[in-house]
């Protein structure tokens, strides 16, 4: 792994432009301090995963509730731990988080949510959504919405794999957050 904190002339930058919307105590988590052997990749990644994050017009709880079922159904366990803060920072209640491995049972979750988190379970089993899927997508979101759904929820099934491929560790800062049962 490259250092939670590089000076690296090609990583250095990459690391200044996430600390400045971070925060100056910010460090690499592990899953960047690995791609980070890859400079070029990790540009490229960062490029792509940030703008889901802060410029989708969809609802960052909604994207969030995707990101941890997605977690749960591939059992990736750093995902989970990573997005429990971000989600509840989103708006996702710890009830909500507390009942997602059951979701389809409760009644804790907007059809909004429900469409979305169908997707993500749909698009992590693979190979791809179903068509009733999409059409419930596109009954409860924009167009611009539904491919931001998309490739948020193709996106983290890449983020899992990836994680786990790499056997990429979970920081003990994170360790409480794992998931405590698996989906």
């Amino acid at each position: 792994m490259v250092p939670a904190k590089p000076t690296d002339s090609e990583l250095k930058p990459i690391y200044d432009e996430l600390a400045s919307m971070l925060g100056p105590d910010f460090a690499l988590p592990n899953l960047y301090r690995v791609l980070g052997r890859s400079p070029a990749m990790f540009r490229a990644w960062i490029d792509f995963a940030w703008p889901l994050r802060r410029q989708a017009s969809s609802s960052r709880k909604t994207r969030e509730l995707m990101i941890l079922r997605g977690a749960q159904v591939s059992k990736t366990d750093y995902e989970w731990a990573h997005h429990v803060p971000l989600a509840l920072e989103s708006g996702v209640t710890q009830e909500q988080i507390d009942v997602l491995f059951s979701w389809q049972e409760s009644g804790l979750f907007s059809p909004e949510e429900r469409a979305a988190i169908r997707l993500a379970e749909e698009v992590t089993n693979g190979p791809s959504a179903s068509a009733e899927c999409i059409e419930d997508l596109k009954r409860n979101f924009s167009e611009p919405e539904v491919v931001e759904l998309v490739l948020t929820a193709s996106f983290y099934v890449c983020v899992g794999r990836f994680l786990k491929s790499m056997d990429i560790d979970v920081e003990p800062d994170y360790q409480h957050l794992r998931p405590k049962e698996k989906a």
